[in-house]
């Protein structure tokens, strides 16, 4: 027999697809009529599969989250599991930045989504932060590295020195920031997770002056 000149849709090749045009075009771009058009099926193709758009991306969504890792909150050091943690999520998400924007407005009913959750939130408190300043230290964890993955800093300037150096006199090296990206923007975020984590070394050590007095 003959194999079909089109391979035969899985859910993952589904996926896979997906993923490349939201990559390429955008996710507004993303529909199932070009996502069949990417694969070469007819849209009632994909149905079989996925019953609306929204599925295909909580499934990309879900498989994006298992990259990330929350294991270090297990050694009961707060500082490591929350830099470990920021760490995995931010290389997870920087290799999708078209997806960010679904993954910080999807609903909160994951399964991938809540097991972080859980771990964080736990890894938190057991090592003695306050379960309301647990909640607050989690979702602050996650704006900073949705901010850091939505898009480059870096990449928003042009390789043109005049645009800068006649108007603005304060960015008349900004000519130079994209051809150093991927450093600045990696840089960029380890500073600003110091930065974060510093400052609630501050906290945790004045709650824990609080709890001894």
């Amino acid at each position: 027999m003959a194999r079909p000149k089109v391979p035969l849709l899985s859910r993952e090749r589904i996926r896979e697809a997906a993923l490349t045009l939201i990559d390429r075009d955008g996710l507004a771009d993303l529909s199932m009529r070009k996502l069949a058009a990417e694969l070469g099926v007819q849209a009632a193709s994909l149905y079989t599969h996925y019953p609306t758009k929204d599925a295909v991306l909580d499934d990309i969504a879900g498989g994006i989250m298992t990259r990330v890792d929350t294991s270090a909150f297990a050694s009961g050091d707060w500082r490591t599991g929350l830099v470990s943690w920021a760490h995995s999520y931010r290389d997870a998400l920087v290799r999708h930045p078209n997806f960010v924007a679904y993954l910080a407005a999807g609903p909160g009913t994951r399964e991938e989504n809540l097991r972080h959750a859980d771990a964080v939130h736990g890894g938190l408190v057991s090592a003695g932060w306050p379960p309301r300043e647990a909640t607050m230290i989690g979702a602050a964890t996650r704006y900073l590295v949705m901010g850091a993955t939505m898009g480059s800093f870096s990449r928003g300037f042009v390789d043109d020195v005049q645009v800068y150096r006649d108007r603005y006199p304060h960015l008349e090296q900004a000519h130079l920031l994209r051809a150093k990206a991927d450093e600045i923007d990696a840089e960029s975020f380890e500073l600003a997770l110091s930065a974060f984590v510093d400052g609630l070394q501050l906290r945790y050590d004045a709650l824990g002056k609080k709890r001894s007095s």
